[in-house]
């Protein structure tokens, strides 16, 4: 079969050691399930783990892609749940678990043509989503979907400040929020990705730094030192930041006299549980809520990163022919 391989790292050319190439394809064991993809999203983890950041060099070679869709040998469609991780030694949250990982960290992920998941990560996938939809939810969109309802508490109502809001979780959060009720204002650094955020469903969105016109109760951080300030400044007494990266950098000021003063609360993110994957998929099911997706195909994978990289807005797809 196809697949993306990582076969080395390089941190300064993560592209030096992705090979598309051919390798045996897999059988599943007692317990497992194989999946023919049909689409599988591109993430910036997967560049991460080119570089050989956070992901040691004797898990090397190993197919990439931590989200997926497809068909299993039974014929179920299906979407990958992305966390190898027991609830258990999570005190009841696979999130929490230490020795928690996500598709391409431990085992061979979803950029292939077939790809083996344990039983418990295989999700039914709603009718009404494609595929290709489908194939972002898992990271991006489960993500942002705990930061915003477990993490930041966000009901009908609240107002919500996206940074950065092109970004896969950014846009991911503001489509979700604005589902559910939510007031929702977004940062982006230029007009044409203000024009994206604005299409995702922001109801005002302000280039990076700009003054929001109210105090808000939760903002999504994802971007770091660029933004923190600002971030703390536009939060109401008594607010959240929910934090789920640092692109920008990870050692802002943390202004601690404004952080006790106003009493703010500032909230650690990962993942998302099985259980917050299926909510997720029941609300846009219903909601109608869709993913931003750009599509291409198996030999386009170093374009797409490339595209990833200079920032592009959205999600990029691998489609699999059916």
């Amino acid at each position: 079969m196809r697949a993306a391989v990582a076969t080395a790292q390089n941190y300064e050319d993560p592209f030096a050691g992705l090979e598309l190439t051919e390798v045996p394809t897999p059988t599943a064991p007692t317990g497992w399930t194989r999946i023919r993809l049909r689409a599988a999203a591109l993430n910036p983890h997967d560049l991460w783990t080119l570089r050989g950041v956070g992901h040691p060099a004797d898990r090397i070679p190993i197919i990439l892609g931590c989200e997926g869709a497809g068909v299993t040998d039974d014929g179920r469609e299906v979407v990958v749940y992305p966390v190898l991780g027991d609830a258990n030694r999570g005190g009841g949250d696979s999130t929490l678990d230490p020795e928690r990982a996500l598709m391409s960290e431990t085992v061979n992920g979803t950029l292939a043509d077939y790809v083996v998941v344990p039983d418990e990560m295989v999700v039914e996938k709603p009718v009404s989503i494609s595929f290709t939809e489908a194939a972002c939810l898992g990271v991006a969109w489960g993500t942002a979907y705990r930061m915003l309802f477990t993490r930041g508490e966000v009901k009908p109502g609240s107002r919500v400040l996206v940074q950065g809001g092109n970004g896969g979780v950014a846009s991911a959060a503001i489509v979700l929020a604005k589902q559910a009720g939510a007031v929702v204002y977004a940062t982006a650094r230029t007009a044409e990705k203000r024009e994206f955020a604005a299409s995702c469903g922001a109801d005002v969105v302000l280039a990076s730094g700009e003054r929001v016109p109210e105090r808000v109760d939760v903002v999504i951080e994802t971007i770091g030192e660029a933004t923190w300030r600002h971030s703390l400044r536009a939060l109401r007494p008594g607010g959240r930041i929910v934090i789920a990266g640092a692109t920008s950098g990870g050692m802002p000021p943390a202004e601690l006299e404004r952080v006790f003063y106003q009493q703010l609360s500032v909230i650690g993110s990962t993942g998302c549980t099985r259980g917050e994957f299926e909510a997720m998929l029941r609300a846009i099911d219903v909601g109608g809520a869709r993913p931003h997706t750009a599509s291409i195909g198996f030999e386009e994978i170093p374009d797409g990163y490339r595209r990833m990289l200079a920032g592009t807005s959205g999600k990029i797809v691998v489609e699999f022919p059916g």
